[in-house]
C-alpha cells in the first residue's frame, strides 16, 4: 500500500468523527465545517466528500439539518448535533483515545521504549 493511500484510508476514517466535533460547539454550515476542520487540523475536504457524509450522518439521526435564510445571499443548511449524535460523538471520542493509546504503546515498543501493556 502506497503512503497516499494509507493517509487517505485513514483521513477517511477519521471525518465522521471530526465532523461530529465540529459541529458540537454550535451549529454550522457545510462550508464553515470545512473551513474549521482546514483551519484546526489542515484537512482539506472537498464539498464533494463533505455533503455526502453530512447527509449520511443527517440519515442516521446524529445531525439535525436546518435552512436558514437571510444572512447570506443565499439560504444556508446549518448542522447541529442530535442528542443521539451526542452519545455517538462521546462513544466515538472514548474509542479513538483508546485505539490511539494502543497505537502509541506500538510505537513505543517499536522505538525501544517498551512500557508495560495496559
Amino acid at each position: 500500500m502506497s503512503h497516499e493511500t494509507w493517509q487517505e484510508q485513514l483521513r477517511r476514517g477519521s471525518l465522521d468523527l471530526a465532523i461530529l466535533l465540529t459541529v458540537a460547539s454550535g451549529p454550522r454550515y457545510g462550508l464553515a465545517i470545512i473551513q474549521h476542520l482546514e483551519a484546526f487540523t489542515d484537512l482539506v475536504v472537498t464539498e464533494g466528500t463533505i455533503y455526502p457524509i453530512l447527509g449520511r450522518l443527517t440519515r442516521e439521526g446524529l445531525l439535525d439539518a436546518t435552512w436558514v435564510e437571510g444572512e447570506a445571499p443565499h439560504p444556508r443548511k446549518y448542522y447541529r448535533l442530535t442528542k443521539i449524535g451526542a452519545t455517538r460523538l462521546e462513544h466515538m471520542t472514548r474509542e479513538w483515545r483508546t485505539f490511539t493509546g494502543k497505537i502509541d504503546r506500538l510505537i513505543d515498543a517499536a522505538r525501544g521504549h517498551d512500557h508495560a501493556a495496559h
